[in-house]
């Protein structure tokens, strides 16, 4: 037999030639990943990112007003200062301190007549808010900073309630001048709980003339509208490019990735959605949010910070009576190219995402915002009034106060009771503030609940003196949050801000917790937590509840719970007045007095935490007086002792406060 001519060994081999030889030339002309691979190796420029002097030199900027802002007000300040620089012939820039090189503040003076603005905040119990709590640390640990050659001024915003008000401004504006900065205006206080808005007009007021007396410049006396940012249609955009409610990331609704904070809140389906008060005209609620698979983990005393959407009928309300299509696509650009913001909101967008999702339309609007859409106003003697309520004049500044602020008028409102004020839709979307995040005790113990997040909340609702019903934005958007709407699981974007406000380290530490209606709600966390421990065989040391309502077969919040904490002795103590139940009020501060000598023994002696929840206008103040009649009393003290004892109560981190005004 002949052989063949080639062997299976040889065919198999040119075969794999063959192929070798194929997949060389396929691969060989994909030349495409290249370019890719090159992009994300080529490492961004850094300078231009976080340093604002270098940003100010190329754009011809000599002010900057860095803000200190968490629920976004003084970020609107900051705006507005940075606008009026043009208006005395300079130019100005908003910056948050977060995204720059805080350093850089000693090289300012790089600059001709430059000037560094600072709107700051107070957060909580004296804190700085989150995007200036880095400053804040630069600001501490750099004692060899020298900023002779800086021009500043601080505008502080706060709430007297507080204790600590404005402590936030009061520290940058000590330390910037210890550090060798020239103050060339003095601090501003802003009082929320009065009016932050007429605190912050006077200032301004007065602060200017002083910028240019001291840069020797005089004011342009251009007193027109100056646009920030300008209107962009896309009638043809595809829709999978368009911003439907995300804070941050397109789609990141659709596809969720952790981790999630204030730029990226998780989706987390609601469990539960009950009323809590057996009866009265409030609507008190209990909600849970599930955050499993989230990897989210909070503590018990951290807050829950939930982004709501706006009522529905208020939204077309507006779009009817402006005229416009709230379908139609926009963007909002900057007319200012560098600018770090491009939009004032997610862009592109509809209008009627904007008026949903971004702005706020229901608090009453500022003065500026009124100022600008005066113009606007066709009958004379409506754009005088706007003027007038604008300006700083005492007459104008009582108009403000008694039409737009008493009578609670939201941009709704003033249109309809403005016939002749029609403004674009587009300028109106560019002056309102945005819709901020809402903030709410925790009210579980993630011990207990690692995957379930508590909220407990009063549904805001009134008449204002119009006779129109005015709804909180937040608790109708949580109320109306059923466990499951047509099939879908009804969602709340959320987040967790971390609190100081924390059970003792030590759980043999005994715990005061008072917290009148809703500000029970951290307590029903410490509670669950102090039950766990017991549980886990570990000593606890005693915990005292004082709550308060109005009536107890009405508003008596979580009764069964507390009534069952205390009968299986993790309540110690449960104490409860019920102010409306009989001829004269009764209120938890009347217990504390009651309960005086035991609650002594506690503080004074076994080393008790104090924690008081809610109400910080009254409330607080009325239970920290009690404590201060009590170290007086029972401590031997004079009322400076006693109040000094408190103190120090506060300063060892014994005396915690979450309150709200």
């Amino acid at each position: 037999m002949e052989e063949p001519l080639f062997s299976s060994l040889d065919i198999f081999l040119f075969t794999l030639i063959i192929g070798l030889v194929i997949y060389w030339f396929m691969n060989r002309k994909k030349p495409e990943p290249i370019p890719e691979f090159k992009k994300l190796d080529t490492p961004a420029p850094t300078t231009r990112e976080t340093s604002f002097i270098e940003k100010m030199k190329k754009m011809g900027k000599n002010i900057i007003v860095f803000y200190g802002s968490q629920t976004g007000t003084a970020e609107e300040f900051a705006n507005r200062l940075s606008k009026d620089a043009q208006r005395y012939g300079m130019k100005g820039m908003a910056a948050d301190p977060e995204e720059y090189d805080m350093g850089e503040l000693s090289r300012l003076s790089e600059i001709n007549n430059s000037l560094a603005i600072f709107c700051m905040a107070t957060y909580g119990e004296g804190d700085p808010t989150d995007n200036a709590q880095d400053f804040y640390d630069w600001l501490q640990e750099n004692d060899d900073e020298n900023l002779s050659g800086l021009n500043y001024t601080v505008f502080a915003l706060g709430n007297k309630t507080y204790e600590h008000y404005n402590a936030m401004g009061k520290y940058v504006d000590k330390r910037l001048e210890e550090l060798g900065a020239t103050r060339i205006f003095d601090l501003g206080l802003g009082d929320d709980d009065g009016n932050l808005e007429e605190d912050f007009v006077s200032w301004r007021e007065q602060f200017w003339p002083a910028v240019c007396e001291h840069f020797g410049v005089e004011a342009l006396g251009d007193e027109s509208s100056i646009r920030q940012y300008e209107l962009k249609e896309h009638p043809d955009i595809n829709m999978n490019k368009v911003y439907t409610g995300e804070i941050g990331r397109l789609k990141s609704f659709e596809t969720q990735k952790p981790p999630f904070d204030s730029k990226n809140p998780f989706l987390a389906p609601v469990t539960v959605n009950r009323k809590l008060n057996k009866g009265g005209d409030r609507h008190l609620m209990h909600l849970e949010l599930d955050i499993t698979g989230s990897k989210i983990r909070y503590e018990s005393g951290d807050h829950v910070a939930v982004f709501p959407t706006n009522d529905p009928a208020l939204v077309k309300r507006l779009g009817e009576i402006l005229g416009v299509n709230l379908d139609t696509v926009i963007s909002l650009n900057n007319l200012d190219e560098e600018s770090n913001k491009k939009h004032p909101f997610p862009c592109p967008t509809t209008y009627h995402t904007a008026l949903t999702h971004y702005l706020d339309i229901t608090h009453p609007p500022r003065t500026n915002v009124l100022y600008e859409l005066a113009q606007y106003a066709t009958d004379p003697k409506e754009q005088e009034n706007m003027r007038k309520m604008a300006s700083s004049s005492p007459e104008g500044k009582a108009l403000y106060q008694s039409w737009v602020l008493d009578a609670s008028r939201n941009i709704v409102a003033i249109l309809e009771d403005l016939p002749s004020l029609r403004p674009p839709i587009d300028h109106l979307c560019e002056l309102l503030p945005r819709l901020q995040a809402r903030y709410y005790s925790i009210a579980s113990s993630s011990k207990v609940h690692p995957n379930s997040i508590h909220i407990c909340a009063v549904v805001v609702e009134y008449k204002t003196k119009t006779g129109r019903i005015n709804k909180g934005v937040a608790t109708n958007w949580l109320k109306n949050k059923v466990v499951t709407d047509n099939g879908y699981k009804s969602t709340v974007p959320m987040y967790i801000r971390k609190s100081q406000f924390r059970l003792p380290f030590k759980a043999t530490n005994p715990v005061i917790m008072i917290g009148p209606g809703t500000g029970i709600a951290p307590f029903m966390g410490f509670i669950q937590e102090r039950g766990w421990l017991k549980e886990q065989g570990k000593e606890v040391g005693e915990t005292v509840m004082y709550f308060g309502c109005r009536h107890k077969n009405e508003d008596y919040l979580y009764q069964e719970e507390l009534e069952e904490a205390e009968s299986n002795g993790v309540l110690t103590k449960l104490n409860v007045a019920f102010s409306r139940d009989q001829e004269h009020k009764v209120y938890v501060q009347h217990l504390l007095r009651n309960n005086k000598e035991e609650l002594w023994k506690l503080i004074h002696t076994q080393n008790a935490h104090i924690y008081i929840c809610g109400d910080a206008r009254n409330m607080a103040k009325d239970v920290q007086t009690a404590f201060h009649d009590i170290a007086e009393d029972l401590g031997n003290m004079t009322r400076t002792q006693a109040t000094d004892y408190i103190k120090k109560l506060m300063t060892k981190g014994r005396y915690s406060q979450d309150v709200w005004s």
